[in-house]
């Protein structure tokens, strides 16, 4: 209890400078206000790059974060991020999805397929060598080339180091820097525990984003490696790796106003963009967005309901379409609320008169933002077509995805390499054709069929002068939008794997030569894809540089550091346990216990607790992870961090460095923070380590791995 007084004792004195708001670099840990805010560790304890430190326990884990929980590799992360490997491992008869998992040997450890584990070996600026020897007066999109060539050169030189590397060079400031970010990957990743989904995913879409929130979103898992400690595929002689560190839990109480930190991967956000982004999601892509997510689930839906098998092949994605669409919303519904284009609107005439008054600033930065505005106004002319061509590979289901993938790869690979898309490369072509195989655990015919059916449906809605002609001929030959869906999936060769595979080694005469129907379309979309993505690339370009001379006419207006927009690098944030007021009236307590999960209970899917928990709670068997304070099992809490999507299972730690919880939501009145943190309103939603412990225990009776734990 003397910890948690010193931490309470401590004057709260936040400096402006800072603020809760960031999400920054590991570098940029040793220049936050530490000491004033309650931390009982060092930047350095937390980021070392000359030794060990928490950093090294934290694990990029595909879309999500990961921690490293014991000596010999267990992981601690989110239940949603383990989801799709484990509805992958499911099959008929072992539903671990919906009635969990747990290995009661480390040989029962089941494989999680297609999951991988990146762990940060370390972090270097290189941005003179990304720069450095660029050719003078070039364009934009020449610049960007060149910038690429030296990327890839990089990246190359890095991962000719080990077969098991993997390098990222990643862009800061719109790419006023250039970091790069090795790695050591781990393609064997196996599940130790995956609660049942009505623990794991209590409440469901109801519940997601939203608090009170009262769901165990856990699971455990395990990296194996070589003997030698190497990444590698699964193999039956590899081993639990074991990391340099790993994180040491508390059980102490957990008390409003206690600071907490987490270091994790969020993936993208857009603290930096101007008003004509915001106008552009509000009236075009937020829209479109909330239409075809809602008609795409229903479709899933009609055409697996009644069909378990079924079911299960399309969670994954359902539930990937659920979670972006109801985030999606509430981004829309809280940028009207607060007003938002209104708002930026206000901050650009600010800064328009801050750059007016000061000759230097008006000659360096005064057209950007009319530069901006055209940008966005060409964007939108050729949207709906654009966007209708991009939907064709991505929403339109797996055997569409693979024939523009080998379209692509084929006509790129025999281009001059001075040609070819910058960002085409070999390594990751074969990455990418080795991992088919885990797309084709979802396979699901009908599924297939009613995706390029609504694809080939919207097409048929754009206006003349935008229409796409290969799929109006498809569809003028075989008479409906589902008559032509129909004809492609009957008589396509991309449901069977190995061809897929053998299909990305082929010529474009081979492919020229086919009768595949598929492949045929995907030929005649390619000179059309070509072209939007040669102008999607300028675009991007002209579009890079704009923004790093806004973002720098920023920095001069504040006049105070900033920090980069998320990127799927990993970053560091701090706040406090509180509640907070979503409006007039209403107040929310920082944390809640077991009692609100019985509360919830209906019998009635997603509020379906098993009998068993229930029991625990009647018979008041809460082991040693009641709250003395909340007289209670804690389930989950709210605190003050700054993250977004890809911090899911990234750790929560305490004052001190331990492990008191797994971050793993937002709440829904605070969406509009991928584009601005409001310190009153944004809180994230963790799960608390006692409720992992309580129902590992007592729930799932996991003692092996409450041994591994240290209880």
């Amino acid at each position: 209890m003397q910890r948690r007084i010193a931490s309470i004792g401590i004057v709260i004195i936040f400096s402006w400078l800072f603020g809760k708001e960031g999400l920054w670099l590991p570098t940029q840990i040793a220049s936050l206000p530490l000491e004033e805010e309650g931390f009982q560790i060092t930047a350095l304890d937390i980021y070392n790059p000359e030794g060990v430190s928490l950093k090294d326990a934290i694990v990029n884990l595909g879309g999500g974060t990961a921690e490293f929980v014991s000596p010999d590799g267990l992981l601690l992360t989110n239940h949603h991020v383990a989801y799709g490997a484990v509805q992958r491992a499911s099959t008929r008869g072992k539903d671990y999805l919906t009635n969990g998992f747990l290995a009661a040997t480390r040989e029962e450890e089941l494989p999680a397929p297609g999951t991988t584990a990146r762990i940060l070996l370390r972090a270097e600026d290189v941005t003179d060598r990304v720069l450095d020897q660029l050719e003078r007066n070039l364009s934009p999109l020449d610049r960007e080339r060149q910038i690429k060539a030296h990327i890839q050169a990089l990246r190359e030189e890095v991962e000719s180091e080990g077969e098991d590397l993997e390098a990222r060079i990643a862009g800061m400031y719109s790419g006023r820097e250039y970091w790069l970010f090795v790695y050591r990957r781990f393609d064997d990743v196996r599940v130790v525990y995956m609660p049942p989904l009505a623990i794991g995913n209590y409440g469901a879409e109801i519940d997601n984003w939203m608090w009170p929130r009262h769901s165990g979103d856990f699971a455990f898992l395990r990296v194996y490696a070589t003997p030698e400690g190497r990444g590698r595929e699964y193999d039956p002689a590899n081993v639990p790796y074991h990391p340099q560190t790993y994180l040491k839990m508390s059980t102490h109480d957990l008390d409003p106003g206690d600071v907490t930190f987490i270091l994790g991967y969020p993936g993208h956000t857009n603290r930096y963009r101007t008003s004509y982004a915001v106008r552009y999601n509000l009236e075009r892509a937020y829209p479109r967005t909330l239409r075809e997510f809602r008609l795409v689930m229903d479709l899933l839906d009609s055409v697996s309901m009644g069909n378990h098998i079924a079911e299960l092949k399309v969670a994954g994605r359902k539930k990937g379409l659920a979670n972006y669409l109801k985030k999606t919303q509430g981004m829309q519904e809280a940028m009207e609320r607060a007003g938002f284009l209104a708002e930026k609107q206000q901050f650009e005439q600010d800064l328009t008169a801050f750059l007016q008054s000061r000759r230097k600033w008006r000659k360096r930065y005064g057209d950007v933002l009319p530069a901006l505005e055209e940008h966005y106004r060409a964007l939108a002319a050729r949207d709906p077509r654009d966007h209708v061509l991009d939907l064709f590979g991505w929403l339109g289901g797996t055997l569409a995805a693979n024939a523009n993938g080998i379209v692509y790869t084929v006509m790129e690979r025999e281009k001059p390499v001075a040609e070819r898309d910058p960002d085409f490369n070999e390594k990751d072509v074969q990455r990418r054709v080795e991992r088919l195989r885990y797309s084709y655990y979802s396979y699901y015919e009908p599924a297939e069929e009613a995706l390029l059916t609504w694809v080939l449906t919207e097409s048929q809605r754009l206006p003349t002068g935008m229409r796409i002609a290969p799929l109006d001929d498809l569809i003028r030959e075989q008479g409906t939008p589902a008559q032509a869906a129909a004809y492609l999936v009957e008589n396509t060769t991309l449901d069977s794997l190995p061809l897929v595979q053998a299909w990305y080694q082929a010529s474009s005469e081979d492919l020229r030569q086919s009768e595949d129907p598929l492949l045929q379309l995907a030929l005649h979309l390619y000179p059309l894809l070509e072209e939007h993505r040669r102008w999607a690339e300028t675009w991007n370009a002209e579009m890079k540089d704009l923004r790093q001379q806004y973002i720098s006419a920023v920095e001069q207006f504040r006049r105070r550091p900033i920090y980069p927009d998320a990127n799927g690098t990993l970053r560091f944030t701090y706040g406090r346990v509180a509640g907070y007021s979503p409006r007039d009236a209403v107040r929310y307590e920082p944390q809640t216990t077991l009692k609100g999960v019985i509360e919830k209970d209906t019998g009635v899917e997603p509020f379906n607790l098993p009998p068993a928990l229930r029991d625990l709670e009647t018979r008041k068997d809460f082991g040693d992870w009641i709250d003395p304070e909340l007289e209670d099992v804690p389930v989950a809490f709210t605190h003050q961090c700054d993250i977004t999507n890809g911090n899911s299972g990234s750790p929560v730690l305490n004052a001190w460095g331990e492990l008191v919880g797994i971050a793993f939501d937002l709440n829904y009145e605070a969406l509009l923070a991928d584009w601005r943190y409001d310190e009153n309103l944004e809180r994230t939603i963790s799960v608390d380590i006692r409720y992992v412990l309580f129902v590992t225990q007592k729930f799932a009776g996991a003692e092996r791995i409450l041994t591994e734990l240290g209880y």
